[in-house]
């Protein structure tokens, strides 16, 4: 008895020395990451991104990691739209271990670095979400961006009126294929519309089918974040319907997005680290933090919720701050609206940047009939709006 007693408490030691097994589930990742949408030679792919600098072939990551012994089989997903709905199901941990992979067998390194490792420079970026099914941009979100222009006198006084009676957001529905670009790609000014403006926003992407969900509990439905651009026409439209949100909002490429996505776990609180800028030709005209927001992200997702159901990949855009066109005209920073030949940079730090290059669209065509958008020239342009 005593014999048997003995090996059994041996055994005990053992199994609580030995190593985890291969195929252990990551419950942290060893660094942070990225996840976005690539080309990489001549193929779509989901990766991952690590330190700004190189983009992991997801699949192929996957596939390799499967090939060591006692690691489970587990699918990865075919696009970023199946992955957001994945993560928080267990998909999430697979991505730490392969991370965790990586890094600690040191594949990062040029002498080390497998073929489904791949330097940024090397492929090509695109929209993270391709297509998002709703794009959700609040207007007039930002206390600088309702008093471009103003004295600091007359922005404490407008600061000190929407404090008062904040009220609820304003939300308006921005297109998806079409007007969704990613990072490099061309904004389009399409023909004869000549007051094009930039916006640059933080973007807020949906984890969870969201409906009905409160302020409190909204970073629970999130899954990341990105960097977004609301490209605005300003030249409305003829006749007494002057506000037109289409035509403001909804050409092509009037979507930036990317360069991708930051998981939720990997940025902390937004409303305390928003950090973001605009550029037109290196001349910074936009800079905001969280602090000039006039309602919360999480406010924004339980106004947005309460009027339709949110899903995994719908990205919800915070409003721009100061430093559009019109604030931008007002402060010397600029004498015109975005022309082309001229390059926009967006950046939010901790997420990345956008890089977009404008150019003119195509002359219109010969057989429209007259019920078309009408250029600016042809009626009395519109004074700039605050959205």
């Amino acid at each position: 008895m005593r014999h048997i007693l003995t090996l059994f408490v041996v055994g005990v030691v053992a199994l609580a020395l030995a190593p985890a097994p291969a195929s252990a589930q990551a419950m942290e990742s060893v660094e942070p990451f990225s996840v976005g949408t690539f080309n990489i030679n001549g193929y779509e792919k989901v990766g991952l991104v690590l330190r700004d600098q190189y983009v992991v072939d997801l699949e192929a990551a996957n596939r390799a990691l499967e090939m060591g012994p006692g690691v489970a089989e587990i699918p990865m997903p075919e696009d970023m739209l199946g992955l957001i709905e994945q993560y928080e199901y267990g998909l999430k941990y697979r991505l730490y271990e392969i991370v965790n992979s990586i890094v600690q067998n040191d594949q990062l390194s040029a002498s080390m670095r497998p073929g489904f490792v791949h330097e940024v420079a090397e492929v090509d970026i695109l929209a993270p979400i391709r297509y998002p099914g709703k794009i959700l941009n609040a207007a007039g979100n930002f206390y600088s961006h309702t008093c471009e222009g103003c004295s600091a006198e007359e922005q404490a006084a407008n600061d000190r009126e929407i404090r008062a009676n904040r009220g609820i957001p304003y939300l308006f529905l921005k297109p998806g294929e079409g007007v969704v670009i990613g990072d490099g790609e061309e904004v389009v000014i399409p023909a004869g519309r000549t007051e094009t403006d930039w916006e640059v926003e933080f973007g807020t992407v949906i984890g969870r089918p969201a409906k009905y969900v409160s302020a409190t509990n909204a970073y629970d439905y999130v899954f990341g974040y990105t960097v977004t651009i609301d490209i605005s026409d300003r030249g409305g439209r003829p006749g007494e319907r002057t506000s037109d949100w289409l035509v403001g909002k909804g050409h092509d490429t009037f979507a930036p997005m990317g360069p991708w996505i930051v998981p939720k776990e990997f940025y902390g609180d937004p409303m305390e680290r928003l950090h973001q800028q605009l550029t037109i030709d290196g001349v910074t005209v936009q800079e905001a933090k969280a602090g000039d927001m006039i309602h919360s992200i999480p406010e924004l997702i339980e106004y947005g919720s309460s009027i339709l159901t949110l899903f995994p990949g719908d990205v919800v855009n915070s409003g721009t701050s100061g430093g559009t066109s019109s604030g931008a005209f007002a402060e010397g920073t600029r004498q015109g609206y975005l022309q082309p030949g001229e390059t926009i940079e967006a950046h939010i730090e901790g997420i990345g940047s956008l890089h977009h290059p404008a150019v003119a669209g195509e002359p219109l065509p010969d057989d429209l009939t007259g019920a078309e958008l009408p250029v600016v020239g042809t009626y009395n342009e519109a004074t700039d709006s605050d959205n």
